[in-house]
């Protein structure tokens, strides 16, 4: 009987360790998926206070989803090559978007954004612009400007070449 009751005592032991064993293996995961989306919600937080724009490459996500934000376009097959950049640190913020479209889409934006043909601001903001490779000041020069502004506190200009199917469109404020 004694036995009987040692080996009892032994696989309740066993069994228990097990479960101590099972329990702290499954705490270790609900802690790691914890973390997981804890640094999920942490990326979505900051990526709506700060989104990313990617100005090294074209036709990423972000740039994509930057793309229909501020242009409030729907993406269509004629857009590619999206490039787009921003600086939103200190008092003033500019950004800017360079990608190929048809006319019909650049008419598209010019409507929604309420652009009209800028026939007195004869600076293009070239002095606040950044310096990419996808972004041709010498060919923005030479191209009908488009321009919005919000009391000359917000501004929108936008460019597009017919010959290359090219658009270029810089946001800023002051």
């Amino acid at each position: 009987m004694k036995k009987l009751i040692l080996l009892i005592a032994f696989g309740l032991i066993c069994s228990c360790d097990r479960l101590g064993q099972k329990a702290e293996q499954t705490k270790e995961v609900v802690e790691e998926k914890t973390k997981e989306e804890v640094s999920k919600l942490t990326e979505k937080a900051v990526n709506k206070i700060f989104p990313p724009f990617d100005s090294d490459k074209s036709d990423t996500d972000n740039n994509k989803k930057r793309f229909t934000d501020f242009l409030k376009v729907d993406l269509t097959e004629d857009i590619k090559n999206i490039f787009c950049f921003d600086d939103a640190v200190g008092i003033d913020a500019d950004y800017m978007f360079s990608f190929n479209c048809d006319s019909t889409t650049s008419k598209k934006i010019i409507n929604i954004n309420k652009l009209t043909i800028d026939k007195v601001n004869k600076d293009c903001g070239f002095g606040m612009q950044h310096d990419f490779k996808w972004w041709d000041k010498d060919k923005i020069k030479s191209l009908q400007k488009y321009s919005w502004t919000n009391n000359d506190r917000y501004f929108k200009y936008f460019w597009y070449d017919h010959k290359d199917k090219k658009a270029y469109y810089f946001e800023f404020d002051m």
